[in-house]
Parts: structure tokens; C-alpha cells; sequence
């Protein structure tokens, strides 16, 4: 008799609401932040903590110490997942609503499975992965090119190059992580990524002369709260929750963040953030969910590791 495999406990159903909610909250938080927060000081100072914190809890589990190999592979992947990415978005932020930011960097799986056709050489994209991507890009042209403000939907042409550029980033940094020197500990190798790229991120905020722009006085209760949830729930729960969500199921599963994340962050923008759900925004979510879920159904189990979503 040919056995059923069963069902998925609870506490990976919980497990995987939370990075549900957590890692589609960190638009709105990340928009928070930045009203009176420097971007890349923000940010910097988000994962240099986290990174600090997850570091030293590996160590304490007996995680051996990394090695020189391993803390090259952490600087490149921190700046193409940390700098260019999150950063980008970090900055985008300043201006684009969280909403509209979320779907633009939901775009990642569109890109990935274009580089590892044209770049790492896997299989072709099949039929269902290509009318995803062809959907994909309709929703972002919807974004791009409808009119009207910011809190609309519309996002100046700038802004929406930063954030498909920080997609690509992402998509880049990833699957250098697939086959990059890293340690066997997958907390470990996450929190190298948060110290190396967030080191980064304050070394390009004081490069781009954030500090003297950022006055401590200035800082509101909101931003200052933004960025507490950012470094302890939005990097620390929320990763821990997908490593254990990988470990108890399998990335398939795990992966549906991708397309829920700007669904619960369009809605916190809207309902939390004072953001408008117009037409455009609707209707370019719509596409862009519909995309990333062809691209992942098709793609089949993912590998690799990740960092810290946003």
C-alpha cells in the first residue's frame, strides 16, 4: 500500500505565519525608520546588532570560529543582500510607499530564475515560468507608469531602478550563497552576512554624509521603535523562523514567503501606514503574486541559504 506522507505539525503552520507577518511588516517599519533615521546609518546599525547578537549564539552552540574563506564569502554576499539590496530599498523608502516597495523587490524570483538560466546555465525556463515572468514585468510596468502620487502607486522612474536594481542585487547575492565557502551553521554564516554588510552599509552612509544629516534630538519615538522591531523581530525572529521552518518541511514551503510578503505589506500599508490601495497598486499586485507563484511552483525545491528577507 502506497503510504500518504502526512501533514505538516502546527508548529510549523505557526512557525511560518509568523515569518508571514514579520518579514512582510519590515516595509512599513523600514519606512518608519528612515523619517528621521539616515538609511544606511539605519540600517548599518540594524544588523551590526542583529549580527553581533546571532553571532555570539552560535558560538555559545559551538559553531566552530570561521575562518578568513568564510568571512570573504560573508563580505560579498552582505554587500550584494545587504548593501545593494536592502540598502536600496532602505533609501528607495525615503520616498516610495511600503506597499509599492514591497512588490517591486517581490520581483526576486523573476529574476532568479532568468540568472540561473542565462548566468549559473540550469534548465530553460519552462512555459509556466515564463508567463510568470511575463506577468511580472506587467505588474511592474502598471507601478511605473500609472499616474498619480506617491501614496498612488506611481513611482518616479529613479526610484523604480533603485528597487529593481536592489531585486537583481538580491537575486545575485543569493545564488553566489549557493555554492560560496561559508560555515556549516547556517546561523552562523547569516550572522557573518549581518556584521560584514551592515559594517558596509554605515561605511557608505558616512560616505554619503549621513552623519552629519542625523540629529539623535531629531529622532522620533516611531523611528526609534521601527528600528528596535527591525533588529529584533524583523532580522532575529524572523530568520530563525524560516531556518526552522526549512528544517521541519522543506524550502518549497518555506519559500511562500515570497508571495504572501507583499500582500501583509501592502495591507499594513494601507491600513497602518496611511497608504492608498488604488486601481494600479491592485492590479500590479495582483500580477506580480500571480508571477512569483508560477515561477516557484515551476522551479520545484529551492537550496541555498538567506539572509535577513528586508
Amino acid at each position: 500500500m502506497k503510504s500518504q506522507k502526512a501533514p505538516y505539525p502546527l508548529n510549523v503552520w505557526a512557525a511560518l505565519g509568523i515569518l508571514y507577518v514579520v518579514w512582510g511588516s519590515t516595509y512599513l517599519a523600514i519606512r518608519f525608520a528612515v523619517e528621521s533615521i539616515p538609511p544606511f546609518l539605519m540600517a548599518g546599525t540594524r544588523f551590526v546588532t542583529a549580527g553581533l547578537l546571532l553571532y555570539a549564539w552560535a558560538r555559545l552552540r559551538g559553531a566552530p570560529r570561521p575562518t578568513l574563506a568564510h568571512w570573504k564569502s560573508a563580505g560579498v554576499i552582505g554587500l550584494f543582500l545587504l548593501v545593494l539590496s536592502n540598502g536600496g530599498v532602505c533609501w528607495a523608502e525615503q520616498k516610495v510607499a511600503s506597499g509599492v516597495a514591497s512588490l517591486l523587490v517581490a520581483t526576486v524570483p523573476l529574476w532568479m530564475a532568468i540568472l540561473q538560466w542565462s548566468w549559473k546555465g540550469e534548465a530553460k525556463p519552462g512555459g509556466k515560468a515564463w508567463l510568470g515572468i511575463g506577468l511580472g514585468l506587467a505588474g511592474l510596468a502598471v507601478l511605473v507608469f500609472s499616474r498619480g502620487g506617491v501614496g498612488a502607486g506611481a513611482v518616479d522612474p529613479w526610484n523604480a531602478l533603485l528597487l529593481a536594481g536592489a531585486s537583481l542585487c538580491w537575486s545575485v547575492g543569493s545564488l553566489y550563497a549557493c555554492s560560496a565557502v561559508l560555515p556549516d551553521s547556517a546561523f552562523l554564516a547569516t550572522s557573518m552576512e549581518m556584521l560584514a554588510g551592515g559594517a558596509m552599509q554605515w561605511g557608505v552612509g558616512l560616505l554619503l554624509g549621513e552623519a552629519s544629516r542625523f540629529h539623535p534630538a531629531a529622532v522620533t519615538t516611531q523611528s526609534l521603535q521601527s528600528l528596535v522591531y527591525l533588529t529584533l523581530v524583523g532580522s532575529l525572529l524572523g530568520f530563525t523562523s524560516f531556518i526552522w521552518v526549512l528544517q521541519k518541511s522543506n524550502p518549497t514551503l518555506a519559500s511562500t514567503y515570497a508571495f504572501v510578503n507583499p500582500v501583509i505589506a501592502v495591507f499594513l500599508g494601507c491600513f497602518w501606514g496611511g497608504e492608498t490601495l488604488s486601481g494600479p497598486v491592485f492590479l500590479a499586485a495582483s500580477l506580480i503574486v500571480a508571477a512569483v507563484t508560477l515561477i516557484i511552483l515551476s522551479s520545484g525545491p529551492g537550496k541555498g541559504r538567506a539572509a535577513s528577507r528586508s
